[in-house]
């Protein structure tokens, strides 16, 4: 029996159909939250996403200000440019395309990112925040959205086995770390793990964030299995593909997500969502409602 597909764009269009309704409210209150992209180089993965991120914006009128620095920009150079966004008061969010050239130390980049622009949760402050529990800052974008995906098609995570396999800031701790607040129960594993085959095939959800093409084929799974592909590799002609075999797998567990087409479409989503809470962060936590006349309009909860 061929697996449920979770399809991102089911997830996205019902994402952005709420965005859409928040965002009305705000452009009648003359607010247009405005997103800054920065990107270093030519890399092909960061370019994709990128003209993703601003595809979904456009769609639900978030403003994009492009930021492109050459391949061989220096590290005062971004540090620079950062620090001028930071302190841009028009922009509302800022979003650093990785990974960078190799010559820039990453690191120092994304702790130069002001936390209430962080809005793809890169930061330590932002990390940090997320690891105790503090709803101040955003959660990283890709964790994020599979849970979102996992909430949107109904998966109850209360004392679920899931197992993630990777182990990395972006994608494998955080999504550890937001599953275990819904009281799953989350097994880490890496590339040293031992037996990983076994431990794969005992969870009820599996999410795979290893970056490795294809390296998880049939008999890594079992029936009945749920299976969130974070992967984003290419191969052959610049063909992408997951780190799981999707044809061979997806007629062993009953339901997984395709790549392309999966997680990465929710990830854009989930930055503009952030982009738009940025407005409401900015202003003491705003709610944005409709009175009983239809009619767009704001309170605020905190000061």
């Amino acid at each position: 029996m061929t697996a449920k597909i979770l399809e991102g764009a089911e997830v996205a269009q019902a994402m952005e159909g709420r965005l859409f309704s928040e965002l009305e409210c705000l452009q009648d209150l003359g607010i247009v939250p405005t997103l800054a992209i920065v990107r270093a180089g030519d890399h092909s993965g960061n370019m994709l996403f990128e003209r993703r991120v601003i595809e979904c914006a456009q769609r639900v009128g978030v403003e994009v200000q492009n930021v492109v620095l050459p391949e061989d920009a220096t590290q005062r150079d971004l540090l620079v440019t950062l620090k001028k966004l930071n302190e841009d008061p028009l922009l509302h969010g800022v979003l650093m395309c990785r990974p960078l050239p190799a010559h820039l130390n990453e690191d120092k980049a994304r702790n130069m990112l002001d936390p209430q622009k962080d809005v793809d949760g890169v930061n330590d402050v932002s990390l940090g925040r997320m690891f105790v529990g503090n709803e101040t800052g955003y959660l990283p974008c890709t964790a994020q959205a599979c849970i979102e995906i996992l909430d949107h098609f109904g998966y109850d995570l209360n004392g679920k086995e899931v197992v993630v396999v990777g182990r990395s800031l972006a994608v494998g701790r955080p999504v550890a770390m937001l599953l275990l607040g819904r009281n799953a129960t989350v097994t880490i594993a890496h590339s040293q793990t031992e037996r990983l085959d076994e431990l794969i095939r005992k969870a009820e959800i599996v999410i795979s964030c290893v970056g490795s093409p294809q390296v998880f084929g049939s008999e890594y799974f079992s029936p009945g299995q749920t299976v969130i592909d974070v992967g984003t590799n290419f191969i052959g002609d610049n063909i992408m593909v997951g780190d799981v075999d999707f044809d061979k797998v997806k007629d062993t567990v009953a339901a997984i997500t395709p790549v392309p087409g999966g997680v990465g479409k929710v990830v854009t989503s989930t930055l503009v969502k952030h982009a738009v809470e940025a407005i409401k962060k900015r202003h003491g936590d705003m709610e944005i409602f409709q009175d009983d006349e239809g009619m767009c309009n704001v309170r605020f909860r905190r000061n």
